[in-house]
């Protein structure tokens, strides 16, 4: 089979050898010191816009979760003009607003031995050893100021008794560093991020567009400009120009159909930079948390998060024998098999997610499975209600409990929860440099919309934290020093040749997504497109398995086009044409996500691949031909070429991961 890939024997598993003899390696702009260094010698060079310049040039931020308002509300505050855009009706409702669990920080004021050291290893480790080094030290360092940040813009972190905020562990590290507001920590930093923002919005620094869905990046120049939108209760499709460009629009988890995403989620925006120009780094790492509510109907239109979190008092098991149909409470201790804590005893049930999903994957394939359709194993709560009560219980995971109840109709009090995984969070996403600009001038990325921090595994409660990071402390800094250049120049014009041409090309793919008279509805070739990757490119990957996907996908996407239906037209409000839109762009990516999974042949993190693991069943590595980023860059004919950013590591030696 021939596979569209623009670099040496691409379709016969490609490796750092020959990956691209023709192209330079990428420049991730890191300087040449310690990476806890780095940060700081950075930004000492960085160039400045004086307060009187700053109203002279704008910005464009699109999105309006953690990263995306903390970008725009610090560059609106520090005097820059900014117009930020949300498909949303209000910023709150960005999807930030899901994460429930926490946010890291390794501030050390527990006296657990934790320490900037610690928290650098815990997610070079966690991550498999396939993340940039100086960033996750950016990552540590910035953690110290990011809660008392959010502390001052009115995040309400729990306490202890005594005043001081409270923590609690997360999976692959043993001290306590997550800052959490009981199990619903992502709504209430959203609240206090957008909250900021509209102080802003009011100030008259940022113009906040709503309901308006960017659909296209325009370059110009060799540089980002602009952006086209829909408005999505008008239909009127324009351009919108700026200095500079920010895409903090999260995550391609959803492209996965069942996911623990908003229905809403999409991967358009990134998709769109990327077949303008903008290189997508792994985006086969894409990892599946081990505590979700399972899938128990033919209908049932995505997955529901449960948080992390609830692994410190719950514990993981299946029935001993395949099959047992038995009820949970019938079955003795001496007949379950607790097996995170049985394969991985240092860390137990709080190992990390890519790990814990495996093992849940493989005790469901081996018969183990419970519940209606034997596709989930129970989190059990009533060690933890014996030894704490359930008064203390209820006080740390009562909104979870009453989600959990309201869900499924069952009492996690009295029946242990019953949980599988499902498709979460992108580490793949647009590759950037130290400075978070992507490899067109001009266009930054933030947040989960972006590659960086998390390698091949992202520890649980770093995903707000990377956010965070990013869009009040990076983004700020970085945009300005490109910007300090282009002082005194004309935005670009929105009747100019470039932004015409993208107007154009947004509309004439919205007229022939209307034309093309089908009958298959866009959500069911989503739910097809699904079950497809969740075969073959989920968990666990196979060549034989994504080659076979890579076919599936290709001929969806070919009848896509003319089976498609998208009742109504494009100068109104029409639900059907987004989502047709969006499946169009999952259909495109889905491929690309298939063949970055068959050309590593290595596993590493959330990425493994059947051919390579150990004699126990873990993820083997093969850093002598894989320690890079692959980044890929659509060309001409539908295919892809890969660059390489080659990994170093000089804080945390090179390790096989051992949870064990």
């Amino acid at each position: 089979m021939k596979f569209p890939m623009i670099h040496p024997d691409a379709h016969h598993h490609a490796s750092a050898s020959h990956a691209s003899h023709d192209l330079p390696p990428l420049d991730p702009r890191v300087p040449d010191v310690d990476p806890m260094d780095a940060w700081a010698t950075r930004t000492l060079g960085y160039r400045l816009v004086g307060p009187l310049n700053r109203r002279k040039v704008s910005v464009i931020v699109v999105g309006t979760g953690l990263a995306g308002a903390g970008a725009a509300a610090a560059l609106g505050e520090l005097g820059y003009h900014v117009d930020v855009f949300t498909f949303h009706d209000a910023p709150r409702r960005a999807h930030s607003v899901a994460a429930q669990g926490g946010i890291n920080a390794a501030r050390g004021r527990a006296v657990d031995n934790d320490s900037l050291d610690r928290f650098v290893k815990d997610t070079i480790k966690g991550g498999d050893f396939r993340a940039r080094e100086a960033e996750v030290c950016r990552l540590a360092l910035e953690s110290t100021r990011v809660i008392d940040h959010l502390t001052a813009i009115g995040a309400p972190f729990a306490r202890e008794y005594g005043g001081s905020l409270a923590t609690r562990s997360f999976g692959g590290v043993q001290v306590s560093r997550t800052y959490y507001t009981r199990g619903q920590t992502g709504q209430q930093l959203q609240v206090a991020a957008s909250q900021a923002l509209l102080r802003q919005v009011a100030a008259g620094t940022v113009t906040l567009h709503t309901r308006h869905e960017m659909l296209d990046l325009i370059v110009d120049d060799g540089r980002a400009q602009g952006i086209v939108t829909r408005n999505l209760v008008t239909g009127e499709v324009r351009a919108h120009t700026a200095h500079a460009v920010i895409l903090a629009t999260g995550g391609y988890g959803s492209v996965y159909f069942h996911s623990t995403l908003a229905r809403n989620s999409n991967a358009t925006a990134a998709w769109r930079a990327h077949r303008r120009g903008a290189l997508l780094a792994s985006p086969s790492f894409v990892q599946f948390h081990p505590t979700a509510l399972p899938v128990d109907s033919p209908t049932q239109s995505k997955c529901t998060l449960m948080s992390e979190s609830l692994r410190n008092d719950g514990r993981i098991w299946v029935p001993l024998a395949p099959g047992d149909a038995r009820a949970p409470g019938a079955i003795p201790e001496a007949e379950r098999d607790y097996y995170l804590e049985r394969r991985y005893p240092a860390y137990g049930n709080l190992c990390p997610r890519d790990i814990a999903s495996r093992a849940t994957r493989a005790e469901i394939d081996g018969g183990r499975g419970v519940g209606p359709l034997r596709n989930s194993v129970y989190l059990d709560f009533a060690d933890a209600l014996g030894r704490l009560g359930r008064a203390k219980i209820f006080e740390r995971y009562g909104n979870l409990f009453e989600m959990y109840s309201d869900a499924t109709g069952e009492d996690p009090a009295a029946l242990p929860m019953r949980i599988a995984p499902a498709a979460h969070f992108t580490m793949g996403g647009l590759w950037s440099d130290f400075d978070l600009q992507t490899s067109i001038p001009g266009l930054f990325v933030g947040g989960e919309a972006g590659s960086g921090y998390h390698g091949a595994n992202r520890l649980g409660a770093n995903s707000l934290l990377s956010a965070c990071v990013d869009g009040w402390f990076t983004l700020p800094f970085s945009v300005p020093h490109y910007l300090a250049g282009l002082v005194g120049k004309p935005v670009l014009d929105v009747a100019s040749d470039a932004s015409v041409s993208a107007i154009r090309a947004v509309r004439s793919r919205t007229d022939r997504l209307v034309a093309a008279g089908g009958t298959r509805r866009p959500v069911d070739v989503h739910r097809e497109l699904g079950e497809a990757l969740q075969a073959g490119c989920g968990v666990t990957r196979s060549a034989s398995g994504l080659v076979s996907t890579i076919e599936t996908v290709r001929e969806l996407r070919e009848s896509y086009w003319q089976e498609v239906r998208a009742t109504g037209s494009g100068d109104h409000l029409n639900a059907e044409l987004e989502q047709a839109g969006r499946v169009a762009d999952f259909l495109e990516l889905a491929e690309l996500m298939c063949v970055d999974a068959l050309d590593r042949t290595e596993s590493c993190g959330a990425h493994f691949r059947v051919e390579s693991q150990t004699s126990e069943g873990e993820a083997q590595r093969d850093d002598d031909a894989w320690r890079f980023v692959s980044a890929w860059e659509s060309v001409g004919g539908g295919g892809w070429r890969r660059h390489v950013e080659p990994l170093e590591f000089r804080r945390v030696g090179l390790e096989t991961r051992d949870y064990r």
